[in-house]
């Protein structure tokens, strides 16, 4: 009876779906590099050139919340390692093409946007920031990928 108990076990276990096989991971080496933020820093705001997008669909291939929407590659696009102050921090997309933002932050809550910030760019505002690691990923609405530039700020 033990043997048939452990076997059903194993063969159910087999059967249940693991989620997906591809997802984004904030413990990969970001696209496009990291840096250390302190509270004041400058230039203020901080840019990076890169692109956006990637082969995830943010709505539907990932565990992400509801609200976050397009195409994101695995691995963060950026990451910035902050040091806090009594500043808010902001995340903004510049692009010629709707871009969304999907940025996991210090405390692991996710955090997305798309065209807060006008013309189809994105933003993401910590009022109250926390020192920690921001794993960021800069996607597009509809597909494909685009030139974009990330603006980081405490200056909104």
């Amino acid at each position: 009876m033990k043997n048939i108990t452990c076997g059903l076990a194993l063969a159910a276990a087999l059967l249940v779906p693991t989620g997906a096989a591809v997802a984004q991971d904030p413990g990969l080496t970001a696209n496009f590099g990291e840096i250390n933020l302190r509270a004041g820093f400058t230039p203020d705001p901080y840019r990076v050139s890169l692109t956006a997008g990637g082969s995830l669909d943010a709505y539907t291939d990932t565990p992400l919340p509801a609200a976050c929407v397009g195409n994101i590659s695995q691995a963060p696009d950026f990451e910035v390692t902050y040091s806090a102050g009594s500043l808010p921090l902001v995340f903004r997309t510049v692009s010629s093409r709707d871009t969304t933002l999907v940025i996991n932050g210090p405390d692991g809550r996710w955090s997305c946007d798309d065209d807060s910030f006008g013309d189809g760019d994105a933003e993401v505002r910590y009022n109250r920031p926390q020192s920690g690691t921001y794993d960021i990923w800069v996607g597009t609405f509809g597909g494909g990928t685009a030139p974009a530039t990330l603006l980081i700020t405490e200056t909104p």
